[in-house]
């Protein structure tokens, strides 16, 4: 990734049911940033990334991508990992990720998600369906679309979720290259990254 970007947020305002969930928002993440959104629940953390991505729709603000490629929309630059897994149990891990590869746009011969899964320690796991796996191993699964797709800018909803120690120094490790290679990061969570943060927190005063 050369291209440098920036992801700009002036005066954003959230309303879901009736509720202000945050306003005036203000804050940028540039390349090679992790910002880490902390903050109680029900603060608008994961809101904000589902907005973000473009699942919901902002009350009122801007929201703009600074450099990136001009011919795609922000959405399509991102990857978005909720807390919720998006898992299909009747296929194989190997096809679930080569699903999300293909759905993604994932670039013929950029893309190996056989690789990807060996990052994540479940290469020896591609032929088994992917309703006998853990917890952890469904959470690392669909980290694994992160490093199979190459895109510029992730949003991870507590990303360490379900994970054992392993795991997490091996997510970190994952963050830790792609802010290297110049993507950007937007976390939230509860707990450390284990990486140099930006810390947004968001409360009843946003």
């Amino acid at each position: 990734m050369t291209e440098p970007l920036q992801l700009v947020v002036k005066g954003l305002r959230c309303v879901r049911g009736g509720r202000n969930v945050f306003r005036t928002l203000d804050f940028s993440v540039s390349s090679g940033e992790t910002l880490a959104v902390t903050g109680p629940n029900g603060s608008g953390k994961s809101s904000l990334l589902r907005l973000i991505a473009g699942f919901i729709p902002f009350e009122r603000g801007s929201l703009a991508l600074v450099g990136g490629a001009t011919e795609l929309t922000l959405p399509e630059q991102l990857h978005f990992v909720g807390h919720r897994d998006a898992v299909k149990p009747s296929l194989t891990v190997l096809e679930n990720l080569a699903f999300w590869a293909a759905f993604l746009g994932g670039e013929p011969g950029r893309c190996d998600p056989q690789a990807a899964l060996d990052r994540v320690g479940l290469g020896t796991l591609a032929a088994l369906p992917a309703a006998f796996l853990s917890a952890g191993q469904r959470r690392r699964l669909s980290l694994a679309r992160l490093i199979a797709i190459r895109r510029p800018i992730w949003l991870l909803d507590e990303p360490t979720t379900a994970l054992d120690d392993a795991a997490r120094v091996t997510v970190t490790t994952l963050m830790a290259e792609h802010i290297h290679d110049g993507g950007l990061i937007i976390a939230a969570t509860h707990q450390p990254l284990g990486l140099d943060t930006r810390e947004l927190r968001l409360g009843s005063k946003t």
